[in-house]
């Protein structure tokens, strides 16, 4: 049985590092685990709470997300927490239960002594969400800039067998 994640990175930045670490995992995409990056963060605009259609960035998100049999964080920490734009994609999801008892797990790939504002506030809203956090593939696995190749994908074997095992770990815990 395959098993589809939605990756979802934090960073709108290019170049991130975080978000070449989960292209890093698109890659690992096979048989067992379709792995696939959302890329639409910078389209989803300010969440706005009422009863009006949803914006068309946030009608494919959630088709997206109720695609997917899991879902993969990796985000910066921005002043000491999430960086708005995710916390805002987050927002979307909560009148919609998008990811309601659904599996999800993220990494952190800060420098070590770093980034750990960004993982106490994600834990916090996808808690508040009612996602099931996958404790066993939540790993902090640092990304260095000279980690990532030219294809913008991480080069260094290590890094990317601990990210694939993020992942497989993620999958296995995603399984109905």
């Amino acid at each position: 049985m395959s098993v589809r994640v939605l990756m979802i990175s934090g960073s709108t930045r290019p170049g991130s590092t975080n978000t070449a670490a989960l292209r890093a995992l698109e890659s690992r995409s096979g048989d067992d685990i379709f792995a696939e990056l959302y890329t639409g963060l910078e389209n989803v605009p300010a969440f706005v709470p009422g009863d009006r259609p949803d914006p068309p960035a946030v009608a494919e998100l959630r088709e997206r997300l109720a695609a997917a049999d899991a879902v993969l964080f990796c985000a910066p920490e921005y002043a000491g927490l999430i960086p708005g734009s995710l916390k805002n994609l987050l927002e979307w999801t909560v009148g919609g239960a998008d990811l309601h008892e659904k599996p999800v797990a993220w990494i952190n790939v800060a420098a070590e002594g770093r980034g750990e504002g960004a993982v106490a506030s994600l834990r916090t809203v996808l808690g508040y969400v009612g996602a099931t956090i996958v404790e066993s593939a939540c790993r902090r696995i640092p990304v260095s800039r000279n980690d990532i190749g030219p294809d913008d994908r991480i080069a260094e074997p290590g890094v990317r067998n601990e990210l694939r095992a993020a992942l497989a770990d993620l999958a296995r815990n995603s399984v109905h």
